[in-house]
């Protein structure tokens, strides 16, 4: 990608541009798994004022993609990940990823934690490159998930 990758937290004024995103990023997994996965339900005025979501922009100011994130425990829980259609491929997901795990370094958290949909089969190649481990498959809220962990450090 030629532009660079800013992140930032997300403020209020974020929401509808977070949630259109979401929106965006998610659709096309409505008809494999039977309704909207939880990303597209979820309460982003609620994370943003938390301090739970962070965007990454262009140098045009344009959102990209965005992260949820949240410490629990010993390590950092990562909620959601979501791209853009037009940043897609161009190393916005791996870039928030990234950022996710300095700030667990950062906040002296061992690890990152996360669940995929076992229907967003793509997910289940993608995380394993980073780096991340399956360690478990439970069903929760109706959904049969497939959670991973990467130690960090």
């Amino acid at each position: 990608m030629n532009e660079r990758h800013l992140i930032r937290p997300a403020v209020a004024d974020d929401e509808v541009a977070v949630r259109a995103c979401a929106e965006q990023a998610y659709d096309q997994y409505v008809a494999v798994i039977g309704r909207k996965p939880a990303p597209m339900l979820a309460d982003y005025r609620a994370q943003i004022a938390a301090g739970h979501v962070y965007l990454c922009t262009g140098e045009q100011d344009g959102l990209l993609g965005f992260i949820v994130f949240f410490p629990v425990d010993q390590h950092l829980f990562l909620e959601n990940v979501a791209v853009t259609e037009v940043a897609r491929g161009k190393g916005v997901g791996k870039a928030l990823i990234q950022f996710c795990e300095t700030e667990a370094v950062r906040l002296g958290l061992g690890s990152v934690h996360l669940y995929t949909n076992e229907k967003m089969t793509e997910n289940l190649s993608i995380y394993p490159r980073l780096g991340y481990v399956e360690v478990q498959r439970r069903s929760e809220d109706g959904f049969n998930r497939v959670y991973f962990e990467k130690r960090l450090g």
